[in-house]
């Protein structure tokens, strides 16, 4: 008996050898990978770039941007939501810095996405103004010089340091998206000080945000609770200035991890309300 069964498996290992070798790396559909250089600091990045469905056949329309980083993590979960709520959107992806040797691959959001510099962080930070401008002047650029995207139709999500990140851009230079997505912002009580210190500071010139802002926190994250209310009415102040703000969103038996998909759904959802209204 084992004889014969050492036969079958003999005789069927040439097909098991080529369903092997025949294998590949799933590609999410209607998705390209562009390389883009920050040209002012001359560091290598990516774009994930998914299309909607009919984008090359409807070459009169064109679509509103959902724009992330940290796009590894976020890409898998923003395309199945948009998928089913929001089907007729870009999704542009940016990736961590490529040409980093000898760091983990994520160790650049450290970076880009923080405000200020700190001098017993592992890695370097504090450099949220560049990134901000290789989104504006490289990312933006490249996406709307190249697919038919709709300029005044540009949307921001970021998660937790993304989130984070996202306010800096919505106080900074709040033109760049119309509106944003923040989900458990990672603030600490003196990035949060720095965000009202900055909107007070920008308040005078910003007479007209015209921004739509929805953000949402874990009800298990106790010790982000707190900064995240005050992040919360430091927009508050801005309702006369065209900020409209969904409130603060609590994800229900969620930690900061957790709260992850359902911020996406949520959030794709209250995108989509936003674009039928």
């Amino acid at each position: 008996m084992k004889k014969i069964a050492a036969l079958v498996f003999l005789l069927l290992l040439p097909f098991v050898s080529v369903e092997a070798s025949e294998s590949k790396p799933y590609e999410m559909p209607r998705t390209q990978v562009v390389p883009i250089q920050d040209t002012k600091s001359d560091r290598q990045y990516e774009l994930y770039i998914k299309l909607p469905e009919g984008y090359l056949e409807n070459t009169d329309v064109k679509y509103p941007v959902i724009y992330t980083g940290d796009a590894i993590w976020h890409m898998d979960m923003l395309s199945g939501s948009t998928e089913y709520l929001m089907p007729n959107v870009i999704l542009v992806g940016i990736s961590w810095q490529k040409d980093v040797e000898g760091e983990v691959a994520h160790a650049s959001r450290f970076r880009d996405y923080t405000v200020s510099k700190s001098k017993t962080a592992e890695v370097p930070t504090g450099e949220a103004s560049n990134h901000l401008s290789f989104i504006r002047d490289d990312v933006i650029k490249y996406v709307e010089n190249n697919y038919r995207a709709a300029p005044g139709e540009r949307t921001y999500f970021g998660y937790s340091l993304g989130g984070a990140f996202g306010a800096y851009v919505l106080l900074a230079q709040p033109d760049t998206f119309k509106h944003y997505i923040f989900g458990s912002p990672a603030f600490s009580e003196r990035s949060v000080k720095y965000i009202d210190e900055l909107e007070a500071k920008m308040a005078p010139k910003q007479k007209d945000l015209n921004a739509n802002v929805f953000v949402s926190i874990g009800e298990l994250e106790k010790n982000r609770m707190g900064v995240t209310k005050d992040f919360v009415s430091v927009l508050q102040r801005r309702s006369q200035a065209g900020l409209t703000l969904t409130g603060l969103e609590i994800i229900e038996d969620s930690n900061h991890h957790t709260a992850f998909p359902e911020t996406v759904t949520r959030g794709i959802k209250w995108l989509s309300q936003l674009k039928s209204e």
